[in-house]
């Protein structure tokens, strides 16, 4: 099998502070007497799961389940506590809104710092900037500084740019809700062209219509567990029957 993710027994532990401290001083003076309470979040518990490549691979869950911790493993964006994340290609994230972009930086210079983060040198962001800017339907606003660009600018112009950079593995999170319907359109067929030349895609989504469209495998995650891998209907159809009991218990 040509596996581009194998995650094998991963956990993710967060250490949270119990009470609030409003200044440096103040938590330093606890931290000192010893009077800080700290508590242990486990968000991933000994999970593993295997993608192969040009798979198209849904995480579904409630929030909190652990759905966006994963993709930050796989994006590399944080350390696993316990276990293995191997990923074998590049990856072009779409984690959070903005992520990767400078306020104070126009569009225009977004898109080459971003190519860069992204590991493509200027010569090949200039050959595709004119296609990145109007794909984002964004050529009035691209010398202005992205802190005036609504997040849904901002979602256009982070797909627009990951979807040209031509990564083997593309991570979408939720952040395909904030645009508009005929953007999110564009954005899911620009995914099945992708997946057609044998690219590999992670989508997180509330939406179990689009991934049951989207995605031909999902994933079940709740409070850290896997709970299902299989064909998306299969899962989600369980996962929604199962929120639904939750609802009337």
């Amino acid at each position: 099998m040509d596996n581009v993710i194998d995650i094998q027994n991963v956990s993710m532990r967060f250490i949270m502070e119990q009470e609030r401290t409003n200044t440096l001083k103040e938590y330093m003076v606890k931290l000192v007497r010893r009077k800080l309470r700290f508590s242990g979040f486990e968000a991933l518990s000994r999970v593993s799961f295997s993608i192969e490549r040009g798979e198209s691979v849904a995480l579904i869950g409630k929030n909190g389940s652990g759905k966006s911790t994963m993709l930050k493993l796989i994006a590399g964006v944080m350390e696993a506590t316990e276990g293995s994340v191997r990923v074998r290609g590049s990856i072009a994230p779409l984690i959070e809104l903005g992520a990767g972009f400078d306020p104070d930086l126009t569009g225009r210079e977004n898109v080459y710092l971003n190519g860069a983060l992204l590991g493509h040198r200027r010569r090949y962001m200039q050959e595709n900037f004119d296609s990145i800017v109007e794909y984002a339907e964004l050529e009035p606003f691209i010398d202005v500084p992205v802190r005036s660009y609504s997040s849904g600018m901002i979602a256009r112009l982070g797909f627009s740019i990951a979807t040209h950079v031509q990564a083997d593995i593309l991570v979408v999170d939720e952040v395909l809700a904030v645009g508009d319907y005929n953007f999110q359109q564009k954005c899911y067929r620009t995914m099945d062209r992708m997946l057609g030349a044998g690219r590999t895609l992670l989508f997180v989504s509330h939406d179990i219509n689009q991934v049951k469209k989207l995605c031909r495998r999902a994933i079940w995650l709740n409070r850290g567990h896997v709970m299902a891998d299989g064909p998306s209907a299969e899962v989600c159809d369980a996962y929604l029957a199962w929120m639904k009991e939750q609802e009337e218990n």
